[in-house]
């Protein structure tokens, strides 16, 4: 069966586009094509860094012929994909955001979850724009710029971080999917700003080699797609699978505990009526959902004033010799700013919070019933205007830590998360409703995701 091309592929999610490039209705040589002539005539030239077009062009070529000869890979054979800065492409230098990584040795090896895609068929479009060294949620890199929020119709507003040109690449219809890591909310908080899905994963689902980190004890990867069956199936390729193990679950009996403690707090009118509309929404389709006041979510933040944060300290070791050279001055001072705050946390304090982490995921476990997923704003807010954050350090620092607020309780308590889109706030931006997922729960989360996605856009 021919499946007629109805618009631009490039708008496409990989359920539209995998029959057509199956049946030979689309060449995956064209569709590479298409898509780096879609990346020239985009007017905002912050969202890639680099880009692949000879490698692309031999992977698309390789996917022609194996889909010409009935061999295809599966479903994402042909797929173009995008990375964020942090991940080694064999031949490039790997610059996490950075000018200061710029003069440093080239990749000699792809990262091991960009061989697994490749291995899956999908073509390496390029590398996309991020938050210097993934050290802030908002996005704002004032290295290679800023890429500008798709969904804002006023004013220039910012995309989040950090993995700020993933979500972009996907939300401005530039590729149907991009992989981004997530230390305290880098890809679902993105994804929220932008309308676009976002999974993050269970730290260590994925291998990190050949991932430039921040904080190993909280860094996790996962994709930026359109939806949530594009996820399942990247997730699947970037364990290297050859078909997804996780099916759609149901709606019916679905069980989901509301958070009352912190994820509402200071929540603007706008998030909170889209969230709650969606509840109704999936209480009409059958879920059971009841609220639940988690203590020890505000202790994560008690422990922090305490001993400092685990991602401060974490990045100040890993930069320490840069924050104390001159490359310094070649770095935000913002994130200079953030990452010397890791100097004054002693090892005591470090080790405190590790054994503090430890003991409220085991406690977590039982917070809540088996089976049970956490269901919750995203974000407090939706993307905010870039200019004011620009100019003023206090708000930048002020507004950064709300935005991470929701997002880093999962990071620090290993869950697994989708943010889908659940409707719009103030000026009509996104709004993210996020599922969690204990521990090492991904597939469990995958499917309720399935099964309730159309019910929380509203589309059903």
């Amino acid at each position: 069966m021919a499946y007629p091309d109805t618009g631009p592929n490039t708008g496409k999610s990989i359920a539209q586009l995998s029959p057509l490039l199956q049946t030979g209705a689309l060449d995956p040589v064209a569709l590479a094509e298409e898509t780096f002539a879609a990346l020239r005539a985009h007017e905002d030239k912050t969202i890639f860094l680099t880009l692949l077009e000879k490698r692309a062009g031999k992977e698309a070529a390789a996917a022609r012929r194996r889909l010409r000869d009935g061999r295809s890979l599966g479903v994402l054979d042909g797929i173009p994909i995008a990375w964020k800065d942090l991940f080694d492409i064999e031949g490039l230098v790997t610059t996490a955001g950075s000018r200061v990584l710029a003069k440093s040795a080239p990749a000699t090896a792809d990262a091991d979850v960009v061989k697994a895609i490749a291995a899956a068929g999908m073509v390496s479009i390029g590398r996309v724009n991020m938050s210097e060294f993934a050290f802030s949620g908002l996005g704002i890199n004032p290295h290679y710029g800023t890429p500008k929020n798709p969904a804002s119709t006023d004013v220039v507003r910012i995309p989040g971080g950090s993995s700020s040109g993933s979500a972009v690449a996907v939300a401005a219809s530039l590729v149907p999917v991009s992989i981004g890591t997530d230390t305290g909310g880098s890809v679902r908080i993105p994804a929220a700003f932008n309308g676009i899905v976002g999974y993050k994963a269970t730290r260590g689902r994925y291998s990190m080699k050949g991932v430039f980190p921040l904080a190993t004890s909280l860094d996790s990867l996962g994709p930026l797609t359109r939806n949530v069956q594009d996820a399942v199936w990247v997730d699947a390729a970037m364990r290297g699978l050859t078909a997804p193990d996780i099916g759609r679950g149901t709606l019916e009996g679905l069980s989901l505990v509301v958070p009352e403690t912190v994820f509402f707090d200071g929540a603007q009118d706008g998030v909170i009526a889209a969230f709650e509309a969606a509840l109704e929404r999936l209480a009409r389709a059958g879920a059971k959902i009841r609220r639940q006041p988690f203590p020890m979510f505000s202790e994560i933040f008690d422990l922090t004033a305490r001993h400092g944060a685990l991602v401060t300290a974490e990045a100040y070791v890993l930069h320490r010799q840069r924050l104390a050279g001159p490359e310094a001055s070649e770095i935000d001072p913002r994130i200079v700013t953030r990452a010397r705050l890791g100097e004054n946390i002693k090892l005591t304090d470090y080790l405190a919070l590790l054994q503090a982490r430890d003991r409220m995921i085991a406690a977590m476990q039982g917070a809540i019933q088996p089976g049970e997923l956490l269901v919750s704003p995203t974000l407090p807010h939706v993307a905010p205007p870039a200019a004011p954050l620009l100019e003023d350090d206090d708000l930048f620092f002020r507004t950064n830590m709300l935005t991470l607020r929701n997002t880093l309780i999962g990071n620090f308590l290993d869950w697994c998360g989708v943010s889908i889109p659940c409707g719009t706030g103030d000026a009509g931006m996104p709004v993210g409703l996020l599922l969690s997922g204990m521990p090492r729960c991904d597939e469990q989360l995958l499917s309720a995701a399935l099964a309730a996605e159309e019910t929380i856009r509203g589309t059903t």
